[in-house]
Order: C-alpha cells, then sequence, then structure tokens
C-alpha cells in the first residue's frame, strides 16, 4: 500500500510537554533521534514550560521551573541543524486549562466548572490568546506555520452571554465556532501575513460544507484531521476530507498517534496497535481526490489528555512505537514493529529505564500481587473487621506478613531503580507524579496490612501483659 502524499510528504512528530517534560540534555537527544527515525518536523507543544512573561508569567508550570528562553532556542537550534521544522502549538479555545485554572483568569471561562473553554464574546480573553501567540512566535521567528488547537471545546453555548448570543436569528454553535476562531485567525495573518495556521478539525465535522464555505475562515487555515483509532473508518475520513476540501480548505493535514491515545492512564505502549492506525492513514491518504493538497502527518505523542489528567506512557517506552509508525509511513507499507529485546543491539537514551518499568509494571500487574488482598489468609484471618477490632491469629499473621513484605520490598527495590534512571531523564516532579500513579495504589495496600498486623499484633502483646 503505498501513498506519496504521506511518505514524501511533512512527518511531524509532537512533542507534549505539558506532562514529565524531558530534562534539556534528554531533549536533544530525542530530538536528534526524531531526524534519525526520519521525521522531518516537530509539533511542539510547550503549554506551561513555556517561559511566559509579564502578566503571563503566571501560566507557568509551578512543579518545575518551565523551559528558559535560551533553552527555547536551544531546542529549535538542534532541529533546525537535523533538518526539522519546528511548528508550535498554542491552545486558543478549548483545552485551556492550564490558564483558565488561575483565579485571575476565572472570569474569562464559558461556564465557571469548565476549565478548558475560553468565553469567546469578552475582549480580553482575545486579547489574552493573541498575547500568548505573539510570546511564543516572538521566540519562534523561523517558524513558518502555527497551530492554534481549537479541538474539543466543550461547553460550548453553555454560558449565559452565549445563550444569549444564540437568541438572534441563524445564530447556532457552529456560527459561534466559526466567528470566534476566525477572529483569531485574522488577527493571525494581520501581525503574521505569511504564517501557515493548523487548527484541529473535530469542531468542524458536524458543520455543512457551506457553513465552512460561507464563513470567513476559508483561506485562513489548514485543518488537521485527527483519529487514533487502530480500526478508524477510512471511508469516514476521506469523506470528511472531501467536504472540507469542497468548502475551500484544500489545504490539509492528517494526525495519527504513536502514543498517549490508547486509554488516559496506560503505562506501556503497544506497539502494533499504532502501527494499525497509521496503515489505516495510508489507505485514507491513497483515496483522496486530486484535489486535497495533503501537507503532511502529524503523529501525536499526548503526554497528558488534558492539563490535569494523569500521565500517559513516557517517551521511552514509546520511542519503538515512533520508529515503527515512522517506517510505516516511509516504505508506505506494514513493517514489524521495533520492539525491545534482551540482547537488542539498537540501543538509545531511555532505553534501560523502558526496560525497568516494564520489569516493575510486570510484578505489579502480577496475578499474585492482584489477588492478594482477596486471598484465603487475608479475606479469613484478617478482613476489615480484624483490622477494626484489632484481633489477630499470630499464627497466620506471620504468613501474611512474610508474604506481603517479600511483595512490598520487591517492589520498593525496583522503584528505587526505576527512580533513580528517571531522575537522569524527567524532573525529580516528574518521578513522583509517576510512582504515585502507577506504583502507590498497589504498594500502600499492602503497606497498610503490614501496618495493621503490626499494631493488631502489638495490642494482642500487651493485653496478654495486662492480663
Amino acid at each position: 500500500m503505498e501513498s506519496l502524499a504521506l511518505s514524501k510528504g511533512k512527518k511531524l512528530v509532537h512533542l507534549d510537554l505539558k506532562g514529565a517534560p524531558p530534562r534539556m540534555n534528554y531533549l536533544r537527544e530525542i530530538i536528534n533521534l526524531f531526524a534519525d527515525l526520519g521525521a522531518n518536523g516537530i509539533l511542539i507543544e510547550y503549554e506551561d514550560m513555556f517561559p511566559y512573561e509579564g502578566e503571563l508569567k503566571i501560566l507557568q508550570s509551578n512543579s518545575h521551573p518551565p523551559y528558559s528562553r535560551e533553552e527555547i532556542i536551544s531546542i529549535q537550534d538542534i532541529a533546525y541543524s537535523r533538518g526539522l521544522e519546528i511548528i508550535p502549538l498554542v491552545q486558543t479555545f478549548g483545552h485551556l486549562e492550564f490558564v483558565l485554572k488561575h483565579s485571575i483568569f476565572r472570569k474569562l471561562r464559558e461556564v465557571s466548572h469548565c476549565l478548558g473553554t475560553l468565553n469567546p464574546h469578552i475582549k480580553q480573553g482575545v486579547t489574552l490568546v493573541m498575547e500568548m501567540l505573539h510570546q511564543v512566535m516572538e521566540l519562534h521567528p523561523k517558524s513558518t506555520a502555527l497551530h492554534i488547537g481549537a479541538d474539543e471545546v466543550y461547553m460550548l453555548g453553555q454560558g449565559e452571554q452565549s445563550k444569549e448570543w444564540l437568541t438572534n436569528p441563524g445564530y447556532n454553535i457552529h456560527k459561534l465556532f466559526l466567528s470566534y476562531i476566525t477572529k483569531v485567525a485574522k488577527g493571525i495573518r494581520e501581525s503574521h501575513p505569511s504564517l501557515s495556521v493548523i487548527m484541529w478539525d473535530d469542531m468542524l465535522r458536524r458543520m455543512t460544507s457551506d457553513t465552512i464555505k460561507e464563513s470567513d475562515l476559508v483561506g485562513l487555515v489548514q485543518p488537521m484531521l485527527w483519529d487514533y483509532s487502530p480500526v478508524l473508518d477510512v471511508a469516514n475520513n476521506i469523506q470528511l476530507m472531501e467536504k472540507y476540501r469542497s468548502a475551500g480548505l484544500s489545504k490539509q493535514w492528517v494526525a495519527s498517534s504513536f502514543k498517549g491515545s490508547t486509554t488516559v492512564y496506560t503505562c506501556v505502549t503497544s506497539t502494533q496497535r499504532h502501527v494499525d492506525n497509521h496503515l489505516q492513514w495510508l489507505r485514507v491518504a491513497s483515496g483522496l481526490s486530486p484535489g486535497i493538497d495533503l501537507q503532511g502527518i502529524a503523529l501525536t505523542g499526548w503526554q497528558r489528555y488534558d492539563h490535569l489528567s494523569v500521565l500517559c506512557e513516557l517517551m521511552p517506552l514509546s520511542l519503538h512505537s515512533l520508529a515503527s509508525c515512522l517506517q510505516t509511513l516511509l516504505h508506505g507499507l506494514s513493517v514489524v514493529p521495533f520492539r525491545l529485546s534482551k540482547g537488542s543491539t539498537c540501543s538509545y537514551t531511555g532505553m534501560k529505564l523502558a526496560e525497568i518499568i516494564v520489569q516493575l509494571m510486570a510484578m505489579l500487574e502480577s496475578q499474585e500481587m492482584r489477588d492478594f488482598e482477596s486471598s484465603m489468609y487475608v479475606r479469613g484471618w484478617f478482613s476489615p473487621y480484624h483490622r477494626q477490632k484489632k484481633i489477630v491469629n499470630p499464627l497466620i499473621a506471620e504468613q501474611i506478613q512474610k508474604q506481603a513484605k517479600m511483595y512490598v520490598e520487591a517492589v520498593e527495590l525496583k522503584v528505587l531503580e526505576v527512580s533513580q534512571e528517571m531522575c537522569l531523564l524527567y524532573p525529580a516532579s516528574t518521578v513522583e507524579e509517576w510512582v504515585t500513579q502507577h506504583v502507590t495504589p498497589v504498594l500502600k495496600p499492602l503497606q497498610d496490612i503490614l501496618k495493621d498486623i503490626h499494631t493488631a499484633m502489638e495490642d494482642m502483646r500487651l493485653s496478654i501483659n495486662d492480663s
């Protein structure tokens, strides 16, 4: 199966920095690796890791220092030296949690309980977004394109000002979305006339071709269709792209996934799932009419589903997937997924961490550890009732203690190994978050059992002494 549009076009690797931001030394290495694997661009999403200044300084992460201005320049220098184009991605409508979570910007929310969506009617909101874009683009003078996000604008139309706006004859949610995005796109055109503007397509999907065509958006943006399913509907995506073409949006992009789209909490990447997703996109590309000017593909690698969700797979656990997906695109056919294997001659920075995490997850997900709390000894002799009343059979308690201790010590030893290796690549805050997310839910119940048994045994010993 061959699609020259994807094998020869732009292949952007999405670098999502809103979670687990790599240390600079590691970031330099993975950027070089992106080039080695066949990418020719990076879609970089800084979010709170960008060194915003002035009134926007509050947007900087307080978990770990953002990248400095010098580091942002260094990232680009490395990329351009390897032939990688840099396209910044700055959310401008939805997924603005990192902005709207701050009390100072609370009044800019569409509805108070939705931290992601900007109220499209408040002038200060547009001013804020344009200042964010200005600061980012000022540090990216060589970039010829900008991605403005605009996906998943939840609760749009639910705010009081929007409800009032929608009472006007002929007004609807689609026109509300288009009017705001057009305003942003026109603002970018005025300040950066030669800059190409890309946006996610999902808010356009239910619109008719005429609705899009009649808006002022045509000629201002290039839609990027995203679908991360390994069994994506080829015919439906072709139909969508043809609809956008007929509306006047002939320049289009597509977006696949090499990580961060299986579940919100996935730890170890499934390479085959992502390779299958790319094979489906090749089928889409090969079925398009000549009128669609396919610019390329962005291989997304989400680190969080949104600013407030848990971490998705870390980059070292996903590089084998990225390699396989890029090879699939480059050769236009299915390839044997690249895998980490014992004795493999292929190595990269982070490979050791990936291997140790796989070992740790195998321990945490083992049947023995999963079933321990519901084992006969625990359920029969140390139930919640026993723990509440602090009563225990000392003979059975020894058996429970011995087994729980063995599990806890083995996991803690492996966690120490993971933490030491992870600290070389990521800030301490990432290590803490990752361990709390993946290890604590399994380890803490075992630690609690040991603690409660110790307490019960002490109480019984004191009772015996007192009697």
